[in-house]
């Protein structure tokens, strides 16, 4: 339960709600021509007003298409621990807005829960999934990688619901940080028992930067596991 000095709604910021509307435009165009999806559609999809997208997008459906596009190029060329860490900021930014109501659907207590909330949970578990293989560059994964990609989804579930229950500390950029950092660890883990993900983290480290978060990470980790190393 949240705690009655911790605010229940935060207002997302400009850049926040514009991310959160191109994401959702993201998603239509990328099952539907750009012809066939309308300003309702996204505003839909992202949970607000039609009035809203016009707001942040003006120039109408064509502005919008314009900027999703840009959004995607420009996220192609950012490693990929970078764009996770993107949509980690914009899901915790969901989760610090509507923290009550993901509380209570995510542990299962809220009065309204029907099968058909447990299905959109599914479905929107599967749906980060799916994007969690899409920033790996995975198409179809096999049993390994998939339970790990599932495993830490419901990390990042049970993280979000302790950091709601510690008055949301640590500062949603550590928690983002530290998502991050499991994320990478799980796969190096795997990478010693499964061929499949060890080729996606060879493919992956061959897009960071010496700055990126694996770099650090490893920085940090590497003189710890050298000291083990030297106690076997």
């Amino acid at each position: 339960m949240t705690s009655a000095a911790t605010p229940a709604y935060r207002r997302l910021t400009v850049e926040e709600r514009r991310g959160q509307l191109l994401d959702a435009a993201l998603g239509l165009f990328a099952h539907q021509a750009p012809e066939d999806v309308s300003l309702d559609d996204v505003a839909e999809a992202a949970g607000v007003s039609r009035p809203l997208v016009y707001r942040y997008f003006p120039g109408g459906k064509q502005q919008l298409y314009e900027a999703a596009l840009r959004s995607s190029a420009d996220a192609l060329n950012r490693p990929p621990t970078e764009r996770l860490g993107r949509v980690l900021d914009r899901y915790l930014a969901f989760v610090d807005e509507h923290d009550a109501g993901f509380s209570a659907l995510l542990r299962g207590g809220s009065v309204a829960e029907t099968s058909r909330t447990t299905a959109i949970v599914d479905e929107v578990r599967r749906a980060a999934a799916e994007q969690i293989l899409v920033h790996l560059g995975v198409e179809r994964p096999g049993p390994r990688l998939s339970m790990l990609v599932r495993t830490w989804i419901a990390a990042v579930e049970a993280a979000s619901l302790i950091w709601l229950d510690e008055e949301k500390q640590p500062p949603a950029r550590e928690l983002r940080d530290w998502l991050v950092d499991h994320l990478v660890a799980l796969l190096a883990a795997t990478t010693a028992s499964d061929a499949e993900t060890s080729d996606v983290v060879r493919r992956l480290l061959a897009q960071e930067t010496a700055t990126g978060p694996v770099a650090r990470l490893a920085r940090r980790v590497v003189p710890v596991v050298g000291e083990a190393a030297h106690l076997l």
